[in-house]
């Protein structure tokens, strides 16, 4: 049994401990959460202990990987401390919220060869590792376009996005994943349009709800993103994979797949799942599986630090584009 401690008892740090109490082989030990009251009403759900402190959740033996699951202003410094504790780290995106951060806490624990897993967890997705596999294996020729489809439901609250870091380190950032991810070459250049639609208080922020980023790969293989904070009739996740020889969908996930067809409208009767908890339910529980497995083989995980640095590489490209008004060139390193 891998123990874990886990630090964050909010939304996404409730559906991690529940994932593992359901893996047969991963037990959570310790919790922790600056809102003890936070910690204490999880712990009475999973059995855990609550841990007075960071020092003391790290410090037990039974503890060897932990998962961040906190505020991202508190990622750094628990990845930094967990690495030299000597335990495998699991952190939601993104690191941090700029580059430079991202770079110390990378040359602070790289001398301790850590294992690490960044919280991308839509590669795990089953129908985006099919596409993956089938876009390797070119199975309708090179490809030549991608376009990402990604709307939230609603707006999280204001207070959230106040600190959230814009929506192209917020939310974006799971595309940029996704785009390298299923691109064959890395992005080169970036060109974003950024505005805001729906919250009028988020100009206020220097931010936006309604984002489009094109990229383009040194051979020329285009990328477009479509974000948007609202979707009037649910949570949007698709992808359109255009290749030499034809095209590969992903499309949304529904409750069920009755169509009613009658004399006003034929058509899918389901909505859209809601959100992010139920859409990727399985891809939260693979990527868990597949931290475990890289821990107990001792082996780099499947999507590793160098992975979420580049997904913020990509957004503080696009923001220099959106300042700038134009297309912008990434940094090779």
């Amino acid at each position: 049994m891998v123990g874990f401690a886990l630090f964050g008892a909010g939304r996404i740090g409730r559906l991690h401990a529940h994932n593992i109490l359901r893996h047969p082989r991963a037990e959570l030990v310790q919790l922790y959460d600056v809102l003890r009251p936070a910690a204490e009403a999880l712990a009475r759900e999973t059995g855990a202990a609550v841990a007075p402190s960071i020092e003391a959740a790290l410090a037990d033996s039974r503890v060897q990987a932990i998962i961040i699951a906190s505020s991202t202003d508190t990622h750094v410094d628990l990845i930094t401390r967990g690495v030299r504790a000597g335990k495998a780290v699991f952190c939601e995106k993104p690191i941090a919220l700029d580059l430079a951060r991202v770079d110390a806490c990378w040359r602070e624990i790289e001398p301790f060869d850590p294992l690490f897993q960044i919280g991308f967890n839509r590669r795990f997705d089953p129908s985006m590792a099919e596409l993956k596999r089938r876009l390797d294996a070119q199975e309708l020729g090179p490809l030549r376009q991608l376009v990402i489809t990604s709307r939230d439901p609603d707006l999280p609250s204001l207070d959230y996005l106040r600190r959230s870091g814009g929506i192209l380190r917020d939310m974006t950032i799971h595309d940029f994943d996704m785009a390298r991810f299923l691109l064959p070459e890395e992005p080169q250049e970036v060109m974003c349009m950024a505005s805001v639609q729906f919250e009028p208080r988020l100009a206020e922020l220097g931010d936006h709800d309604t984002a489009v980023v094109l990229l383009r790969t040194r051979s020329g293989i285009q990328a477009v993103i479509m974000n948007s904070r609202r979707a009037a009739y649910g949570y949007d996740q698709r992808v359109e994979a255009l290749c030499e020889g034809g095209a590969l969908f992903v499309g949304n996930l529904r409750p069920h797949a009755v169509e009613r067809w009658d004399s006003g409208a034929t058509g899918a009767a389901a909505p859209l799942l809601h959100f992010f908890v139920e859409r990727y339910r399985e891809s939260y529980e693979r990527e868990l599986d597949a931290f475990i497995e890289a821990i107990e083989r001792g082996q780099p995980p499947p999507v590793g630090f160098e992975d979420g640095r580049r997904a913020l590489l990509l957004a503080e490209a696009a923001y220099r584009s959106l300042a700038q008004g134009g297309v912008v060139a990434v940094p090779s390193s």
